[in-house]
């Protein structure tokens, strides 16, 4: 018989939809909807086959405690997380990220840098991408926060995809980054102690017991 012919892939406007269940507030609840809009286009800067997004159902749940979840700094989280889901491939190992994002694809300023380091800190985390100005807020952070991890500050998601997921893997942007150059601070080294060698033992001081008296010897009466 004749080979079916697959049916060719929709260009846009597909069924696709995203329902959002939780502890979440109404600016979250917006930002994961400006989220989706953006992945569609960008998975469509990507290739214009790529509609996943555009046809399939998502429903996101965000249930841990009872603490509404009204920051708006996830944008870019929750952005990499429908391009890894979509593109059938997982970020980097030990990365973590925050900032906001718009439908243009600028990453925007967020608060709690502090915080967010050291919870990243808590999970072994040793590479962070966090929005470029949010640069200062970082080099002003103790030095111990710092150790360990590589920081990299980004103006666009587009250098958000390209040091999220690793290269070999997924499709490669069609143009350069439409944002300003990334920052990267290094990992900061962990400070070792250094034995003492032999010129260092001679500059301290030996204690000598002292030399006990002679006893006085025996009279007999």
């Amino acid at each position: 018989g004749d080979q079916a012919k697959e049916e060719p892939k929709r260009k846009g406007g597909g069924g696709g939809s995203m329902k959002i269940t939780g502890q979440l507030g109404e600016v979250m609840s917006e930002s994961a909807a400006v989220c989706l809009t953006y992945s569609r286009l960008f998975m469509r800067e990507l290739n214009p086959d790529f509609t996943y997004l555009e046809d399939t159902a998502i429903h996101l749940n965000v249930p841990e405690g009872a603490v509404p979840k009204d920051g708006p700094s996830a944008g870019v989280t929750m952005a990499t997380a429908l391009m890894s889901m979509a593109l059938h491939t997982s970020i980097k190992p030990d990365l973590a990220m925050t900032g906001e994002l718009t439908l243009s694809g600028k990453v925007l300023k967020v608060g709690g840098i502090k915080e967010k380091v050291i919870a990243a800190r808590r999970e072994g985390i040793k590479t962070l991408l966090l929005p470029r100005q949010n640069e200062a807020d970082y080099t002003e952070l103790k030095d111990y926060l710092k150790t360990g991890i590589t920081a990299h500050f980004c103006d666009h998601y587009d250098d958000v995809y390209r040091l999220a997921f690793d290269s070999s893997l997924v499709p490669q942007l069609p143009f350069p980054s439409r944002g300003m150059s990334v920052v990267t601070i290094e990992a900061a080294a962990v400070p070792e102690v250094e034995a003492p060698t032999k010129q260092d033992e001679g500059s301290f001081s030996t204690v000598v017991p002292p030399t006990p008296l002679p006893s006085s010897p025996s009279v007999s009466l």
